[in-house]
């Protein structure tokens, strides 16, 4: 699948890490920025609690279907954010992995953050996004 987004990474800074450090995408592109997508089923319920792969595997379930609503993929992806509610590394870098598996070798510029709490009772990880599709839809 072609993508908009050109992946960056500048020899001057480690390579040592799986995400690149910056994207670009050349006008004209229609950019869609997806709300956080979060660990909830379709009634609402958060699913997976108390495990953090558990729910980033439905967060990033959701996040597919959310820019499949919009006419994207993943590898239309520019820029990430992953949110995990703790203070413990283990547990970021446990939702960080499925993360990966699901962006497989497009690996966009991302933060990851450690936050004391998210919106939903129980929730534990979100992933937002921004995507970018080749010129302005009609």
């Amino acid at each position: 699948m072609s993508s908009s987004v050109r992946l960056i990474r500048n020899p001057q800074l480690t390579q040592q890490v799986d995400y690149a450090y910056a994207a670009v995408a050349d006008a004209p592109v229609r950019s869609i920025w997806v709300a956080g997508a979060c660990p909830l089923d379709l009634n609402g319920q958060t699913v997976a609690i108390g495990d953090y792969a558990g729910q980033a595997h439905q967060v990033m379930r959701n996040l597919i279907t959310a820019l499949e609503g919009a006419g994207a993929s993943l590898t239309d992806v520019a820029k990430t954010t992953v949110y995990v509610a703790s203070s413990r590394q283990s547990d970021l870098v446990a939702a960080w992995e499925v993360y990966r598996e699901y962006m497989g070798e497009h690996d966009v510029p991302s933060t990851l953050l450690g936050v004391t709490v998210l919106g939903y009772h129980d929730q534990l990880v979100e992933v937002e996004a921004v995507a970018v599709l080749p010129g302005a839809r009609d």
